[in-house]
């Protein structure tokens, strides 16, 4: 039998490994996440990795259902790999969390699996953090929606960012109207998704759709633009014809009104012919992009309304809306942009022994400067002082301690500034003050 060499072992097509300072990034993204969801009074939720496959494939979208991980398990069910949050949660809030006080306000983080050829910024294994708002239809839900998800951006420090936004109820009015059925108006919102415009509009044809319809779509497809004042007046004279689409268009102008009523309001991009793949959307849709990862066609996340969900997994009719975080994907931007994270210099100390006989000594000090929040590390490899030194600079360790007989025995240590290349000796009890003081 032939040995594999470690070489032939690598990570599966389309995951990945995330060695310190990415891994280090990822989780940054993720602590300013749920920090975000503590202000705005979210509760987290963890849900399993696997789920049924019919809970994860219904009105997930042809293309998303043909990309998920199925497969039977051991009992003869089928079952999937997570594919998005939503259906989860939903089933959530359709069974165990049915009788909690409306609304019901959930952030959830985690991996996430889609069969997807993998290239830049597109991978099988990803990952995602989720804000979800149930048991209202309320618009300011819808804003508070969009305005987390700017505040993330914000808050991480990238620059240039803006919400593309739309509405798919102005797309579904015009479409219901003519009388094209809700799984065949799924193949439009498929083709507009991809930008496929002309190609939406054949199939729209092909569906029986009237001229005047045709042209109705042909122009919300062409309508889009920074600002509010300008588009979205033009968006209700297209449709005024159409009351259902109407009626969406007044709820997309309500919504956006209170965005820019906010604070830090958002820079948006109005689309109207704006559509998203997945079938559950009946209300706002959006995306947040930078234009470094715009030209790639990657969003840094996207959500929407969707009020028929919850009832569709047996629960009672409860509105909701949510948005996806693409954690790795903002990471790319971070990246992109150079951001660098905000944060205070790091107090992590290296502790090095001077005599072998220094070692216990060594760890209880470590523990004592980790009890003051200092992350803190003992040398573990026994090598010359010289040699200890040097590696902590090598890694960019800020301060070391030497421990040495003779300083211990009057119950103190040695403090090295890495940076300044200054040393001082400091009594034991206020080395953590020494530390924590130094800039």
């Amino acid at each position: 039998m032939s040995e594999n060499k470690p070489s032939e072992f690598k990570p599966v097509r389309g995951m990945r490994d995330f060695l310190p300072k990415d891994a280090q990034l990822m989780r940054h993204v993720e602590q300013k996440a749920r920090e975000l969801a503590e202000l705005y009074a979210y509760e987290e939720v963890i849900t399993p990795v696997v789920e049924s496959y019919e809970l994860l494939a219904a009105k997930a979208g042809e293309e998303m259902r043909l990309r998920m991980y199925a497969f039977n398990d051991m009992g003869g069910r089928k079952v999937a790999l997570r594919a998005e949050f939503t259906p989860s949660i939903a089933r959530l809030v359709a069974t165990k969390l049915r009788n909690m006080p409306k609304p019901l306000k959930l952030f959830s983080v985690g991996s996430l699996y889609r069969y997807d050829e993998p290239q830049f910024g597109r991978f099988r294994e990803f990952w995602q953090a989720n804000y979800e708002i149930m048991g209202t239809s309320k618009p300011e839900a819808d804003a508070e929606i969009i305005t987390i998800t700017n505040n993330l951006l914000q808050t991480l420090g990238l620059k240039n960012h803006y919400l593309k936004i739309g509405h798919m109820g102005v797309l579904r009015g015009v479409l219901s109207k003519e009388n094209v059925k809700e799984d065949q108006q799924n193949q439009v919102m498929q083709l507009l998704d991809k930008k496929r415009w002309n190609e939406a509009l054949a199939t729209a044809q092909k569906l029986n759709v009237s001229q005047k319809g045709i042209e109705t779509l042909k122009v919300l497809i062409e309508t889009r633009g920074k600002e509010p004042s300008k588009i979205l007046p033009k968006i209700k004279q297209t449709v005024k014809n159409y009351e259902d689409a109407m009626g969406a268009a007044e709820n997309l102008q309500e919504i956006i009104e209170l965005t820019q009523n906010d604070g830090a309001k958002a820079d948006v991009l109005i689309e109207a012919g704006f559509a998203r793949g997945l079938e559950y959307y009946t209300g706002i849709i959006f995306e947040a992009y930078v234009p470094e990862l715009e030209r790639e066609g990657l969003a840094l996340g996207g959500g929407g309304r969707y009020d028929k969900l919850i009832e569709l997994f047996g629960g009672e009719p409860t509105p909701a809306v949510g948005v996806a975080q693409g954690v790795d994907r903002i990471v790319l931007a971070i990246k992109k942009q150079t951001v660098s994270p905000r944060k205070g210099k790091q107090k992590r100390v290296m502790i090095i022994p001077i005599k072998k006989e220094m070692r216990s000594k060594a760890f209880v000090l470590a523990s004592v400067l980790r009890e003051q929040k200092i992350i803190a590390e003992v040398d573990l490899m026994e090598r010359r002082v010289s040699k200890a030194l040097s590696d902590a600079a090598r890694r960019g360790i800020p301060f070391t301690v030497l421990v040495g007989p003779e300083e211990a025995k009057e119950g103190k240590a040695i403090l090295r500034d890495m940076e300044k290349g200054e040393q001082k000796v400091v009594e034991i009890e206020r080395l953590a003050e020494e530390i924590m003081k130094a800039t």
